[in-house]
């Protein structure tokens, strides 16, 4: 994957957590929760890591001075479009493919990662959602198809109605996308909603109204692609990487999911 870029979305406090600390410096088993993404990430063997920091910035970079990444500033926190707008200067004249995960996402494994990536490239698409099936979808964003199963966007859970607020397909999050398409869409997208926020979400509208081909892949198990904003998910994560590390002892293999695609 040394043709492709990998860009961590880690400048948010995470106020859900109660604490002074920043969401990915909160630890998991004895290390940060961004610790957990970045190997992921680098056990892919992307060429180079971004990783968008913000609240804290100074004492994340200090925590990880020694990793083997690129820090991209996003001083103000209007959103994850904004993020990933922020770091768009950095990928120069890159064309290539550019995965997009954020820093709370630490049951992420590098298997999935690859196999999300190699159905993107299989598919020959210019952007690809990983999605997961939930019996609850809860607070998500629904992924959107039509009657042929293509995806028309991502809608945020308060704005859908009650047919909408069925769909069981939800957002996680991650994305992998062609530069192009990013320095094309990002700047685009608006903030005319209740929180005046950037988007990313906004960016599979955009990038079908341009033409650009799009797909969501769901993963088998939504338990991998699990955020962490509470302290009870927190908790939650810690049990499952205890679980794995303890699998991991007896079969000496690292558990993974699957893409499922069409």
């Amino acid at each position: 994957m040394n043709d492709a870029v990998a860009l961590v979305l880690a400048a948010g406090k995470g106020t859900r957590m109660h604490s002074d600390l920043a969401k990915i410096l909160h630890p998991i088993c004895g290390r940060p929760m961004l610790a957990y993404v970045l190997a992921s990430v680098q056990e892919v063997g992307f060429g180079r890591v971004l990783v968008v920091v913000g609240h804290q910035a100074d004492r994340i970079q200090e925590v990880f001075a020694a990793a083997p990444v690129e820090w991209v500033l996003q001083p103000e926190q209007r959103g994850t479009a904004h993020a990933v707008h922020s770091a768009l200067p950095q990928l120069g004249e890159f064309d290539g493919m550019v995965f997009i995960c954020c820093g709370d996402t630490p049951l992420l494994t590098a298997k999935t990662l690859r196999s999300f990536l190699r159905e993107h490239v299989r598919a020959g698409v210019d952007l690809s959602i990983l999605s997961m099936v939930l019996e609850h979808p809860g607070s998500y964003g629904r992924i959107m198809r039509d009657s042929r199963g293509g995806v028309t966007g991502i809608i945020e859970a308060k704005d859908t109605g009650a047919q909408e607020r069925d769909i069981r397909e939800v957002n996680t999050g991650i994305y992998c996308a062609s530069a192009d398409l990013l320095r094309a869409v990002i700047p685009c997208i608006g903030n005319s909603n209740s929180q005046g926020e950037y988007y990313l979400t906004d960016v599979v509208e955009g990038a079908l109204e341009r033409g650009w081909k799009v797909q969501a892949l769901p993963v088998a198990d939504p338990e991998e692609v699990l955020g962490v904003n509470t302290r009870e998910e927190l908790a939650e994560a810690a049990g499952i990487l205890a679980k794995r590390r303890s699998q991991q002892s007896k079969n000496g293999s690292q558990p993974s999911l699957e893409i499922h695609s069409s």
